[in-house]
């Protein structure tokens, strides 16, 4: 099957160390790019997360400080990486909670001004919990009949989801082949940062949700404690959020 494309789509995975989507780095990136003529390329890189990659992060990729001591850093790799994807949607196993919010973290810290708002997200991990409830493997093993060698590094992991987003089309009637659909079918919650703490509410709103404001738009929020929003800017969330909460306010008061 050829998936029915308008633009690229980029598969892509991330190796990590950790899952702190604030804190962690990559040390592996795969980025499968399929375009809409049928052309597939598949690029991986190792990279050096400038950090010690903890013991039991290594044990699950196979990646240890060693082999990555003398990869670039991911800075030096961003404008390669973000050359790739620019003109593409994005697909992943979990990626719309934890691979893309991640990579625009690190984006942003090479001062690359990462976007996710002009383009589709595909999280087959979504349409798998929604139609099956398993893991990539099983998923991998339902769907393609194999078994899936090499989990948990980039490279295979990257290409069994490709895989599986199209056995689940061919599969399930009422899976579209269209990337629209797929994207919105794939997220749970229609959320503004990808990382969940603004989202939106049925009203197209965004709120917080998350802390005292759950659930609250993020505009009563400001008017009402204009602090709220430098409090964020400078705690612990994800740069994408930040930049996401700006871009709001911006909006809203021109300020």
């Amino acid at each position: 099957m050829q998936l029915q494309l308008t633009r690229p789509m980029c598969f892509f995975d991330l190796e990590t160390t950790g899952v702190n989507v604030t804190s962690d780095r990559i040390v592996e990136i795969c980025v499968h790019k399929v375009h809409p003529d049928g052309k597939e390329e598949t690029h991986t890189w190792r990279v050096n997360p400038t950090v010690p990659i903890p013991l039991g992060a290594s044990q699950v990729h196979g990646v240890y400080d060693k082999d990555v001591q003398d990869e670039p850093i991911f800075k030096e790799l961003a404008p390669t990486v973000h050359a790739l994807i620019a003109d593409s949607d994005l697909a992943g196993f979990n990626s719309n909670k934890f691979d893309i919010p991640l990579l625009a973290e690190e984006f942003l810290r090479a001062g690359i001004d990462f976007e996710m708002g002009k383009r589709r997200a595909v999280d087959v991990q979504n349409i798998f919990h929604r139609m099956e409830q398993r893991t990539l493997s099983a998923a991998y093993k339902f769907y393609c009949n194999e078994s899936l060698e090499n989990a948990h590094s980039a490279e295979a992991d990257v290409l069994a989801t490709y895989e599986v987003l199209k056995a689940q089309i061919a599969k399930y009637d009422e899976l579209e082949n269209d990337m629209n659909f797929l994207a919105d079918f794939s997220n749970r919650q229609k959320v503004a940062d990808f990382a969940g703490f603004i989202a939106f509410n049925d009203e197209g709103r965004e709120i917080f949700t998350f802390g005292k404001y759950r659930g609250q738009t993020v505009k009563s929020v400001l008017e009402t404690n204009p602090g709220y929003f430098s409090w964020i800017q400078n705690a612990d969330f994800p740069l994408y959020t930040k930049k996401v909460l700006t871009s709001i306010r911006l909006k809203e008061f021109g300020k």
